[in-house]
C-alpha cells in the first residue's frame, strides 16, 4: 500500500488524495477547515510545491489524512492485536512453548485477537489485559 505522505506534492496527486478522502468520508471529519483550505488553495494555485514551508505544512495535514484513511480493522490490529499477541506469546514461552516466539509477529493471530476484541461486548481496558 502506498503511503499518502510519500507522494510528491503536485496538483494531480493532491486532487486525487482529496477525492479519496471525500469518498471515504474523512475530508470533513479528520481535517479542520484550515487544513482543507490549505489543500484546496494548493490545488488551485500551484502546479508543483517547491516551498519547504508549504511542504512541511502539507506533510502535517497529509499525516492526519493518512491516519484517518487507514482501515479500522488495521488500526485495531496495530493498537490491540499485536500488543496482545506479544503478551500471549511471552506467557506461552514462559510456560515452555518453543513455537510461541513466532506468535508475536503473526499477522493472522494478531488479526484474530483484534477482531475478538472489537466484537467483544466490553471494550474496557481490562479486556485487553492478559
Amino acid at each position: 500500500m502506498m503511503r499518502v505522505i510519500d507522494t510528491v506534492f503536485v496538483r494531480e496527486n493532491l486532487r486525487l488524495l482529496k477525492l479519496k478522502a471525500k469518498r471515504r468520508g474523512v475530508w470533513f471529519k479528520a481535517l479542520s477547515q484550515l487544513d482543507r483550505a490549505l489543500i484546496n488553495l494548493t490545488i488551485k494555485v500551484i502546479d508543483k510545491v517547491q516551498s519547504l514551508r508549504l511542504v512541511k505544512a502539507l506533510h502535517e495535514v497529509l499525516k492526519k489524512m493518512e491516519e484517518a484513511l487507514k482501515n479500522k480493522i488495521y488500526q485495531a490490529i496495530c493498537r490491540v492485536g499485536f500488543p496482545l499477541a506479544r503478551k500471549i506469546s511471552l506467557l506461552a514461552k514462559k510456560w515452555g512453548n518453543p513455537s510461541a516466539d513466532s506468535w508475536m509477529s503473526d499477522l493472522s493471530f494478531a488479526s484474530f485477537l483484534a477482531i475478538m476484541y472489537v466484537n467483544s461486548s466490553q471494550h474496557a481496558p481490562s479486556a485487553a489485559r492478559v
